[in-house]
């Protein structure tokens, strides 16, 4: 039996956590874990409470709300579906900061994490740049600026490798200085799921830990370590290649079912020809064409099969972090979408008609 303990599942979004859990559990709904779910024009929306310690601890995810945004479409470049998204994003994003307690008038530092030299990491500092920033106005001249808008910073801090500084300390000065009620923070994330790379976004009330998703953690940014509540808004651009291996060989799976599945016309005189019975047989055939085509792989279970592939990898240096060839133009795409549902959901006069007409 393969020892997994020692091997972390890589991913950043709670959704993925959750369907482990379920799958792991094989019984019921998770204790201390709340969810609500539905779909809208492409757009699968999920809601996910975790309430209790017990709840925290199945999905290796901190207590609190979790908002994801599935949205396949994205990958299209449909220019009616992004607008669409961004939209719905700015909708429930409003709606996120409400059940977390930020008034209207808040104070909010958005922060853009991430290096802006490696595109596939450059989501935080890109929404950054098409951020409408208004707390220079509030303070130079209070006077000239009209209802509908709030007091928002932004800053780009860059990654520990190009300034030497740790990013939870360079924000924690600034929160110290212009003290804002709130940090909204926005990187890159990495997903366990090819099909969600460049087509999900995720919020959470509970702070981020930079650099998590690649294990490459640097300090915790929440309401611990910097004393004001932190919103983490994340997009996952990237997987490791132990994901990319495993969707193959599910791929080949599926395909030699498929292909043994076609099967001859039954004959009516066979007593097994009942609906049940050959529903059993056709069960054990498949079972029976994955031991016979992939051994001992066909009888692991999908996590074992992953953790060893991770294990096959990881020793050769071959486990890399791979992102799709197009992420230049998806960092574009999202990264203006996001910026656009935060700019909406922050400034009651900002709407998706007219916050171009605001931002760069």
């Amino acid at each position: 039996m393969l020892d997994l303990s020692a091997l972390a599942i890589r991913t950043d979004l709670a959704r993925e956590a959750h369907d482990l859990a379920l799958k792991a559990r094989e019984e019921g709904e998770i204790p201390g874990v709340r969810m609500e779910e539905y779909d809208e024009d492409g757009i699968k929306t999920s809601w996910i409470w975790v309430e209790s310690e017990e709840g925290a601890r199945e999905l290796g995810k901190q207590q609190g709300t979790y908002l994801t945004l599935e949205v396949p479409g994205l990958r299209s470049k449909d220019s009616e579906l992004q607008h669409r998204v961004a939209v719905h994003f700015s909708r429930e994003f409003s709606r996120f900061l409400e059940e977390a307690g930020i008034a209207p008038d808040d104070k909010i530092l958005v922060v853009g994490l991430g290096n802006w030299n490696v595109t596939a990491d450059a989501l935080g500092p890109f929404v950054v740049k098409h951020t409408l920033i208004t707390r220079h106005l509030f303070q130079l001249m209070p006077e000239q600026v009209e209802e509908g808008y709030r007091s928002v910073s932004a800053i780009s801090p860059g990654v520990m490798g190009t300034t030497g500084i740790e990013t939870s300390e360079i924000v924690r000065g600034l929160v110290e200085k212009t003290k804002p009620d709130a940090v909204i923070a926005v990187d890159s994330l990495a997903s366990r799921a090819l099909t969600r790379v460049n087509t999900t976004i995720q919020v959470a009330d509970n702070g981020i830990n930079p650099g998590s998703g690649v294990g490459n953690k640097r300090k915790a940014l929440n309401r611990d370590t910097l004393g004001v509540p932190v919103i983490a808004i994340g997009v996952p651009t990237v997987v490791d290649a132990a994901t990319i291996t495993y969707d193959t060989i599910e791929l080949v799976m599926s395909h030699l079912q498929r292909e043994m599945n076609q099967k001859k016309p039954a004959n009516p005189l066979d007593p097994l020809n009942r609906p049940d019975l050959k529903e059993l047989q056709n069960q054990k055939v498949d079972e029976a064409a994955k031991n016979k085509f992939l051994g001992l792989i066909g009888v692991l279970s999908d996590e074992e099969k992953r953790q060893l592939i991770h294990e096959v990898l990881s020793p050769l240096g071959q486990n890399l972090i791979v992102t799709p060839k197009e992420v230049d133009d998806f960092i574009s795409d999202i990264g203006k979408l996001v910026a656009d549902g935060i700019n909406c959901a922050l400034h009651e006069s900002v709407t998706i008609d007219n916050v171009s007409a605001h931002t760069n």
